[in-house]
């Protein structure tokens, strides 16, 4: 099962926020565990990555509008990873699952705040 998740919307759901590299870790950490593919998705520029996590920095391109364009390329099954609605609008028809952003980011760190 393929995690798509928007890495900015995840880590600023927490404060303080989540580095950038601290959630690339955690997210390698908790697809390793769970065995799911995750690809973590960053606007612009995306920190190194870290085995068992795809890490995409779009460059010009909005985080949204790679995940939307990713989502609509997929023909297996997959889980959106945001809390933002108009992604969740946008790519999240043909999901499994949608999962919220800060929901997310506690799981990942074991928080419950």
């Amino acid at each position: 099962m393929i995690w798509l998740v928007d890495a900015p919307n995840v880590r600023r759901s927490l404060w303080p926020n989540l580095s950038p590299e601290r959630l690339v870790e955690l997210l390698a950490e908790w697809a390793a565990r769970e065995d799911v593919e995750a690809v973590a998705v960053f606007d612009g520029p995306a920190p190194a990555g870290v085995a068992g996590v795809e890490v995409v920095g779009t460059g010009r391109e909005s985080a949204d509008d790679w995940i939307t364009q990713r989502a609509a390329k997929l023909d297996e099954p997959y889980v959106l990873v945001t809390s933002d609605r108009e992604l969740r609008e946008r790519a999240g028809g043909r999901a499994e699952r949608v999962v919220g952003g800060g929901s997310f980011a506690r799981e990942l760190t074991g928080s419950d705040a």
